[in-house]
């Protein structure tokens, strides 16, 4: 299971080892992410960003949200009334708030745990999450509260990278993700331990139907996913 891949060798609860690992590589998050993706990831979260946008909802939580790419892109594409993002990193949201805030777009960044979110039920029209959910430490209670905060006929997108399963993008995503990304986290970081949790969270993580079958579980209707890149990214949707 994926609670199971912590990202250091500690007693401390997964949550609170993630928490503190981004707050450790914040400064270079953005950076190392555009360089380890190629680039690829902002394609990623603007298909995904255009599927929501056919439902244009007003009230927008972006779980997990990090340094709040993708709600910054939310509230530019979709210009909604209301754009929140959540996250256990204060440091992560810090630079948000100044990309946020650079790039002229009102989004609001609060310090949530996704396993207990403080939100009434019925809150949002979309919840997002963007390469967010491998870190919870129960992913089934964390799309639990996704489903629960969101208004009846709500919709949820979640981004994750995924393994390809078909050759050769199989064999070259291994050997980026085993040997380069944790030399890069190394020599950029300073914290060779969260780029080796990086693959080995992802190979953990529920992938295709498994995933959607946790969506359907939690209550969500229509539940489905669509592969980018070969596989490497996935996008999983459902409506409440």
């Amino acid at each position: 299971m994926v609670e199971e891949i912590l990202p250091y060798n500690s007693t401390d609860e997964k949550g609170e080892q993630v928490r503190l690992m981004f707050d450790k590589i914040a400064g270079r998050y953005d950076r190392l992410n555009r360089i380890m993706s190629l680039g690829l990831d902002k394609c990623w979260r603007k298909k995904s960003v255009r599927w929501l946008k056919r439902f244009s909802p007003k009230d927008v939580l972006d779980v997990a949200s990090g340094t709040g790419d993708i709600a910054i892109l939310l509230a530019r594409e979709l210009k909604p009334a209301n754009v929140t993002g959540a996250d256990l990193s204060e440091e992560m949201m810090a630079i948000g708030r100044h990309k946020a805030e650079r790039a002229g777009e009102d989004v609001r960044f609060e310090y949530q745990d996704c396993m207990s979110l403080t939100y009434p039920d019925g809150s949002f029209d979309a919840v997002t999450a963007a390469f967010g959910v491998r870190n919870f430490s129960n992913i089934g209670q964390g799309i639990a509260e996704m489903y629960r905060v969101l208004k009846p006929q709500g919709r949820v997108m979640i981004l994750e990278l995924s393994s390809p399963r078909w050759f050769p993008m199989n064999v070259l995503y291994r050997f980026h993700s085993f040997l380069i990304i944790p030399l890069m986290g190394r020599l950029l970081t300073l914290d060779e331990s969260a780029y080796k949790y990086l693959p080995a969270s992802i190979e953990a993580m529920p992938q295709g139907r498994e995933m959607t079958e946790i969506l359907t579980k939690a209550g969500f209707r229509e539940a489905g996913f669509k592969r980018f890149t070969g596989g490497v990214c996935t996008m999983y949707t459902g409506r409440k």
